[in-house]
């Protein structure tokens, strides 16, 4: 095994497979740096990392990266945790607590809080051409998406809002409790958990943060005369502004100091798995409450599962969680729930097997199954028959 291919950390015999897997990452998938990190019954049985952070370092057990849409399941928990302390409806118009988001486009009166937890909302992007670095202001894209049309009829379909659904639930979030989402995530959950995930990194911890290669060039600005509705709609999802999607920012201070809910997330597996487990259990860890279990098990109830608008394919989501499915499974429980992100990173938890999964790595791929992820889950669930 050459250099770049070395693995550290623990694994408890019994998950010797998962060793192997990670390592075959390395050797055959073409792994560059990445870490994951597996509880079972509240116990931590996988603990390995591997590869380089930047050209200069190694991965080690405690280092961040850019973790993607990993983001939006811990956006999805702070959801379930306001609506089981009764401060959040997810039946009640969005306008009710945003008043501006209501008022200010034809076509929203009627979007609820589920819809937008759910990709129903038509939402999944702005029309008008933003200036670079927009994402990086939170007030900046809550009043763009107040004042946008939605692209299709609320409820009637979804799809995937890829950026802004951080941006229209932590809307919701701040109007309800007077907090970012960052912040409620450092104060309620990540904190009291000691759980290292984070949304809007301090200067203090860049020195922990692995690189991401981001090896595809954005594609040039579709104008609304230039392309059909359909076509700008996708486009504007990942590109409005441009940096949107991280293309280009990616590493730099400003995005990780920015609160970009759906995809700006910088978490170690270690922290991913923690939350997850805390999920797993019921909503509690070393009795530590992150959300009440009933409030849980209502955002894990199937509200969407067909095709999907933006991403072309089928999907299924809870409330905000994407739920196991054939297509993209995650292990044989149907009950599993979490959210992957852009390049194959995944949290997820299952609770009929007591499993809890964090997998963090360092790399783009333009590929919605990654085989790397799917080889991890397999060898898990090899070790648990």
């Amino acid at each position: 095994m050459d250099d770049d291919a070395r693995v550290g950390g623990e694994c408890d015999p019994r998950f010797e497979g998962v060793r192997r897997a990670f390592a075959d990452n390395f050797t055959q998938r073409g792994e560059r740096g990445a870490a994951v990190c597996v509880h079972v019954g509240g116990r931590r049985v996988v603990d390995l990392w591997g590869g380089a952070a930047t050209a200069t370092s190694r991965w080690n057990g405690d280092t961040l990266v850019n973790a993607f849409s990993i983001g939006k399941g811990m956006v999805a928990l702070l959801a379930a945790r306001s609506v089981g302390r009764g401060e959040l409806d997810v039946d009640r118009p969005v306008g009710a607590v945003w008043p501006e988001f209501a008022a200010a486009a034809a076509g929203k009166q009627h979007v609820t809080v589920g819809q937008l937890l759910t990709h129903q909302a038509g939402l999944p992007a702005v029309r008008r051409r933003l200036p670079p670095g927009a994402m990086l202001d939170h007030a900046t894209m809550a009043t763009a998406l107040a004042a946008q049309e939605p692209w299709w009829e609320p409820g009637t379909a979804h799809g995937y809002h890829t950026n802004t659904y951080g941006f229209l639930l932590g809307e919701v979030l701040r109007r309800v409790t007077g907090r970012t989402v960052g912040r409620l995530l450092r104060d309620e959950v990540a904190g009291p958990l000691g759980a290292d995930v984070h949304i809007g990194l301090p200067a203090d911890e860049d020195h922990r943060v692995a690189d991401f290669l981001w090896p595809f060039a954005t594609p040039p600005e579709v104008e609304p005369d230039e392309a059909d509705d359909e076509r700008l709609m996708v486009h504007n999802t990942y590109f409005n502004p441009s940096g949107l999607s991280g293309a280009g920012v990616v590493n730099t201070r400003a995005w990780r100091a920015a609160e970009i809910p759906s995809t700006n997330i910088h978490a170690s597996a270690r922290g991913v798995a923690r939350v997850y487990a805390a999920l797993a259990a019921g909503g509690v860890l070393d009795g530590v409450r992150v959300v009440e279990r009933d409030a849980l098990a209502a955002a894990t109830v199937e509200q969407v599962h067909g095709h999907d608008r933006i991403l072309g394919r089928i999907n299924r989501f809870g409330l905000g969680f994407q739920l196991t499915q054939p297509e993209r499974p995650l292990g044989p429980s149907p009950g599993a729930y979490g959210h992957f992100g852009a390049g194959g990173s995944l949290g997820f938890c299952d609770p009929e097997a007591g499993v809890a999964f964090g997998y963090v790595m360092n790399q783009m791929s333009d590929r919605w199954l990654s085989p790397r992820n799917r080889a991890l889950i397999d060898a898990v669930y090899v070790a648990l028959a």
